[in-house]
């Protein structure tokens, strides 16, 4: 087995993270995997539909969600790294804002920490990411997940994300964190508006321009709902527009759910696009 963290290859991007939601309450029922034998199948699957990288969280973030304390979250995520590892050397995220569980996480054979709170909400996360040596993902949000939708507000949704983004770059710099290491999320549905959501998608190459690969998680999410009026069950044909666009946009991960469907679609746009490089796989 090769050393972890790996480092994250970008020279194929779009990157395809499939989603493993450990936990019993993610708003995507089919994404949920809370016990062993459920996450080990669903990383199986989704290795097999060509994800380039598996993010696997313990603890909800979806509007509302309520806090899981560490012990818990630990319990959830860690043996399923583990038994992944055991069998795959695909890249592994962790999506916690929890120092303990990237500490666990890391030493279990993961490579990336997926944390929506861009460092703030564990003082001791900048400095456990770049002791180990690992990638980190952060990622913009205003307020906690109970909280984060009840009034969100903007005078400049683009430049506020710019610069708070920025600020979190700052201080995984000033941590040690290497700046190859460093992902950026604009947090789709994570304290915004409708119209907020639509502007990050439609400005990618703006958040692009800070200069750090950018991820976006849109699958299935509500935003979609608005548009469609269709429930999440319903939402894969959406989530497969959105993913497109922002490939087309500059997009280095997508984050989704349904990662052979995504594969395919943008695997039919870079033929197209007349890119014959080597990529699924």
């Amino acid at each position: 087995m090769s050393d972890h963290p790996a480092d994250i290859d970008f020279s194929r991007s779009p990157l395809i993270m499939g989603i493993i939601n450990c936990t019993p309450d993610s708003f995507y029922p089919s994404s949920r995997a809370s016990i062993m034998a459920d996450a080990s199948r669903k990383a199986r699957q989704l290795i097999e539909e060509g994800a380039h990288i598996l993010d696997l969280g313990g603890e909800s973030s979806r509007p509302g969600a309520e806090y899981v304390d560490k012990d818990e979250e630990l319990r959830r995520v860690i043996p399923i790294v583990e038994e992944i590892r055991k069998k795959s050397e695909i890249p592994i995220s962790i999506d916690t804002r929890k120092a303990a569980v990237a500490v666990a996480a890391f030493e279990a054979g993961a490579d990336i920490i997926n944390d929506i709170s861009a460092l703030q909400d564990d003082e001791k996360m900048a400095e456990t990411v770049a002791s180990y040596g690992g990638s980190i993902v952060l990622m913009h949000k205003r307020g906690s997940p109970k909280d984060m939708q009840l009034k969100p507000h903007y005078e400049n949704v683009i430049e506020e994300v710019k610069a708070e983004l920025q600020q979190a770059v700052d201080t995984a710099l000033q941590a040690g964190i290497d700046r190859s290491k460093i992902i950026l999320d604009p947090g789709i549905g994570f304290g915004k508006r409708h119209e907020d959501n639509l502007s990050l998608l439609r400005d990618i190459e703006q958040l692009a321009a800070l200069q750090f690969p950018v991820l976006i998680g849109h699958s299935r999410k509500s935003f979609l709902e608005k548009i469609t009026g269709r429930v999440v069950d319903e939402r894969i044909h959406a989530s497969i527009a959105v993913g497109v666009l922002a490939h087309l946009k500059g997009a280095a991960i997508l984050r989704v759910h349904d990662v052979a469907a995504t594969l395919d679609a943008v695997m039919v746009v870079r033929a197209i696009e007349g890119d014959s490089s080597s990529w699924n796989g």
